[in-house]
């Protein structure tokens, strides 16, 4: 089912927040200082590509510089990439067929606002990361 769900996934939005990711990596990453955000938009971008079956868990090891970083993030690229998650999710929810894929879209928008101190994991092992 996972791979199902995938695969429509990415045909009907995947592909196109993976290259909103994709294009907020690279230019976050044209400066030094924004390499890490960049790092982090190309992580979270893969991870809309191919969202079911995986999941966002917080890491033990991320400290106040993480939080520091996803205020900086939330302003430089995480509201435009949110936005795109909430209008993408709602109109993937106005058909009954659609409201996986919605809610897979808002699964994704507190990932999207701050992705930094967070790790992707499989759903079959959430806590092995931790």
């Amino acid at each position: 089912m996972k791979t199902i769900l995938n695969i429509i996934w990415l045909v009907l939005s995947g592909f196109w927040l993976f290259l909103g990711y994709m294009l907020a990596g690279v230019l976050l990453c044209i400066t030094i200082i924004g390499i890490p955000f960049g790092v982090a938009a190309f992580r979270i971008g893969v991870y809309a590509l191919w969202p079911f079956g995986y999941t966002a868990v917080d890491r033990r090891d991320a400290g106040a510089p993480s939080c520091v970083g996803n205020v900086l993030w939330l302003v430089l690229a995480g509201w435009w990439l949110a936005l795109g998650h909430i209008v993408t999710g709602i109109a993937q929810c106005v058909t009954i067929i659609g409201i996986p894929l919605g809610l897979a879209n808002f699964k994704l928008i507190p990932l999207s606002l701050m992705p930094l101190g967070k790790e992707i994991v499989s759903t079959d092992q959430p806590f092995t990361a931790r």
